[in-house]
């Protein structure tokens, strides 16, 4: 899934699709693990379960989502400690925090430089990711007129996955 159209197509769509997630952790722990060492951070244990958890599907978790699956596997209960491994999954563009869930999934292109974009179903929750360039061309235009440089932009769309599609198709009959 390197640069290119075609990948970007076939990640998104992965993500609300039946497949075999198992080579999304696979692929996403490694890159992880790789920049990690590569970088020289400290990839804790801590750090690596909280990205195995929000790896396990492809739906937004809530911090606190994550803070239970932290505490129930013995990595303790108080917030700083999902906070602290958000930050720091975060920072390291492991993760991303989707705005209108106010929760987080991880990256599925950790091994580029990307701005994404989220689809994200209304019905299952499920988010795709993708690396189109968020940024309209007239807001673009705007911050350049007013000398405003964008560090972060965020664009995401709502709607309904194929599969929730042709259930809500299905219960209409």
């Amino acid at each position: 899934m390197a640069n290119g159209k075609t990948g970007e197509r076939t990640a998104a769509a992965e993500a609300m699709r039946p497949h075999d997630h198992r080579d999304c952790i696979r692929r996403v722990l490694d890159e992880a693990e790789r920049r990690a060492s590569d970088d020289r951070v400290n990839f804790t244990p801590v750090r690596r379960h909280a990205l195995e958890i929000l790896l396990e599907s492809h739906a937004a978790m809530p911090a606190y989502g994550l803070l239970k699956r932290l505490d129930a596997d013995g990595f303790g209960s108080q917030p700083p400690v999902a906070y602290r491994a958000l930050d720091f999954l975060i920072g390291q563009g492991f993760v991303h925090k989707v705005e209108r869930l106010n929760a987080y999934v991880a990256c599925m292109y950790p091994h580029e430089a990307h701005t994404p974009a989220f689809l994200i179903c209304r019905a299952c929750r499920s988010v795709a990711e993708t690396c189109v360039a968020p940024t309209p061309a007239a807001l673009l235009r705007e911050a350049q007129a007013t000398g405003f440089a964008i560090e972060r932009s965020v664009m995401e769309a709502e709607g309904l996955c194929r599969a929730c599609a042709l259930a809500e198709g299905a219960a209409c009959n």
